[in-house]
């Protein structure tokens, strides 16, 4: 994990591969981080991808750091 923290827009929207650079972790560890629930995702209703918000990528690094 990153210890600088992740330079996001509260707001947006962030895909899995986008998540995983901005926190310096691998998608597995992501993965397992979700499944834990320890970051919540979010899904296209649409599409049915998984996506992050700002918000919850700095709650997330706020809490871990």
């Amino acid at each position: 994990m990153t210890g600088i923290k992740p330079n996001v827009q509260p707001a947006g929207r962030y895909t899995i591969t986008e998540t995983c650079a901005l926190l310096g972790i691998h998608r597995n560890t992501l993965r397992r981080y979700t499944a834990d629930g320890l970051i919540r995702c979010n899904m296209h209703k649409t599409t049915f991808s998984k996506f992050y918000t700002g918000l919850e990528i700095l709650r997330f690094w706020n809490q871990t750091i």
